[in-house]
């Protein structure tokens, strides 16, 4: 009874402002509270037997606790004794915050949906193709996506203040020359977006597509909205701009399903036996897990002045099993020539010519590595 006495004379005592404020924060804490425990019985309830629901929960655990607040601060403010002002001035930022929740849910909403859509696709199986197809497209719309909402909830919420209002309105009546100088300064931020949706739609690379792009071999890893990021072969990263893959050309070696064709160029001597190494070639790929069982060839590819250039074609199914087959056949193939052919490896070859030597006269021997004797005085 003293507590409660205690605080009525309290309130009775403070001034005004103090106690709608006061009356806030309880609220707030209210609904943190509420949401608290609803999370908690919500995720009893679903235990280890909703897997997408228990996925679910925490993307809208956010949402839902800013829903409950701005609900608990609306009621608050009705039932609080703040003035006019400043009753405005919560309710707007109440219509701020709704405005941000809109954008978040529309966030969230695109983020379910392309996950859904995705669940059905494997990036890790070996056929892959398809998959790396809708991903590319769905991950790209949803980074365009998202930047829209981002934009036009910015937007919304700019509306809100007066003088901003005002302001677009001045930008409407000088639309044209605003719309000149806004171009020109957003030229790189719209030519990626543009690039981003046309990538989407037209699929010159995919996610973990094999290219080459400025010399460098690797694999796409992530297609963002104003960059790709390119994994190199040794691990370093490659960072190009989206338009990059519409304005210049660049080699994708994944474009279409198929095996993969390698080349290993081997230099030996004229008299190597070419259907030897040839069947050779045949029995190291046959033995090799890499191998797709589809082409495998060996060919003189070229001549020069002491030396055959042979040429093996091999075929795998993915590039870094490509790579890894030609390094083995390389090795193979060397291997073979020094311990069963060794005559077949490069040679230099001379001819002697026995030129007369300086000082020796027929039927008399040369003086080699010293100049003759001086003629004798007469």
């Amino acid at each position: 009874m003293e507590l409660i006495s205690w605080l009525t004379t309290t309130v009775r005592l403070a001034p005004d402002w103090a106690v709608a404020s006061a009356v806030l924060v309880v609220a707030v804490a209210v609904a943190l509270l509420v949401h608290s425990l609803l999370v908690r019985a919500v995720r009893r309830l679903i235990g280890a037997r909703g897997a997408f629901l228990g996925m679910l929960l925490p993307r809208i655990s956010g949402p839902t606790r800013l829903a409950l607040i701005i609900l608990a601060v609306s009621i608050a403010t009705q039932l609080s004794s703040y003035d006019a002002a400043a009753i405005a001035t919560v309710t707007r930022v109440l219509l701020i915050a709704l405005i941000a929740l809109s954008g978040w849910i529309a966030s969230i909403t695109i983020a379910l949906t392309a996950d859904l859509y995705l669940r059905r696709f494997a990036l890790d199986a070996d056929d892959n193709l398809v998959a790396r197809k809708h991903y590319t497209q769905v991950r790209i719309l949803q980074r365009s996506a998202d930047i829209l909402v981002t934009v036009l909830t910015v937007a919304a919420v700019l509306m809100t203040f007066e003088p901003v209002r005002q302001y677009g309105a001045s930008l409407l009546a000088s639309a044209g020359v605003v719309g000149i100088v806004v171009g020109l300064a957003a030229r790189p931020v719209l030519s990626n977006f543009i690039a981003g949706v046309q990538i989407a739609m037209t699929q010159p690379i995919r996610l973990e597509d094999a290219v080459v792009v400025e010399n460098e071999f690797g694999s796409i890893e992530e297609i963002a909205a104003a960059y790709v990021v390119i994994r190199l072969w040794d691990r370093r990263r490659l960072i190009v701009p989206l338009t990059y893959f519409i304005e210049k050309p660049f080699q994708n070696w994944t474009r279409q399903p198929g095996s993969l064709i390698g080349s290993v160029f081997v230099h030996v001597d004229y008299a190597a036996p070419v259907a030897v190494i040839r069947e050779k070639l045949k029995e190291i790929v046959a033995q090799s897990s890499l191998w797709d069982r589809k082409v495998v060839n060996l060919q003189v590819q070229d001549l020069t002045k002491s030396t055959m250039q042979l040429r093996a074609l091999v075929s795998a199914a993915r590039p870094d099993a490509l790579g890894d087959l030609q390094a083995e056949v390389r090795e193979a193939l060397i291997t073979f020539l020094r311990t069963e052919h060794a005559g077949a490896l490069p040679r230099w070859r001379g001819e002697l010519d026995a030129a007369p030597l300086r000082g020796a006269t027929p039927g008399e021997p040369a003086t080699v590595g010293r100049d003759p004797p001086p003629a004798s005085p007469r």
